[in-house]
């Protein structure tokens, strides 16, 4: 079962996909969410939520004040779920105005033509058989995307290796718990 942690929507609970998607634990949410609110305000912050599953990392950005989420994610079933969560997360909190969109979409494809100079948080938790190479070709074409020293999160499995920052990133911290590895860059240093 998945909750949502804190903020207005705090403990609801969330739907999950079927199980060839790995939710993230709620061991992992805690200490990824206490680090960014250690380092930031959710205050009407623009989210973008890439391999997104149930959206549940997007939706606790959300409940915690984040004013917008995208998240992006190619299984129909998830994205019908993220969808569902989407709407029971609005509902729960009648008192905000958000703007969720779930898109059922390849990541690559809809990068392709993101809006420029917008996101200022991006969680990025790809299948674990997305191959090292790969996950540092979406880091390179999610960068125009980003708002200037957006707050960048990635969620892999310790199996798969260490991947490239590549160039306007700035890698802040990796952290294990588990299985799993979090790491922390801030995007699109140049301005």
């Amino acid at each position: 079962m998945t909750r949502l942690i804190a903020g207005d929507a705090g403990g609801l609970t969330l739907h999950t996909p079927d199980s060839r998607t790995r939710p993230t634990t709620g061991r992992t949410r805690e200490a990824l969410f206490s680090r960014l609110d250690a380092r930031l305000d959710f205050t009407d912050l623009r989210v973008l939520d890439l391999f997104a599953g149930s959206a549940a990392l997007g939706l606790e950005a959300i409940s915690r004040g984040a004013e917008q989420l995208v998240a992006v994610e190619k299984g129909r079933t998830a994205a019908s779920i993220a969808a569902r969560n989407a709407r029971e997360v609005a509902r729960a909190m009648p008192h905000r105005t958000v703007h969720i969109d779930v898109v059922p979409q390849r990541v690559e494809t809809w990068l392709a033509q993101a809006p420029r100079d917008h996101f200022d948080l991006v969680f990025i938790d790809p299948p674990y058989d997305l191959d090292n190479a790969a996950l540092t070709q979406v880091l390179v074409d999610l960068l125009p995307a980003l708002a200037t020293a957006a707050d960048v999160v990635i969620e892999r499995s310790m199996r798969s290796g260490t991947f490239a920052w590549p160039d306007g990133y700035r890698e802040v911290a990796a952290r294990r718990y588990g299985e799993t590895m979090l790491w922390f860059a801030e995007g699109r240093l140049e301005a």
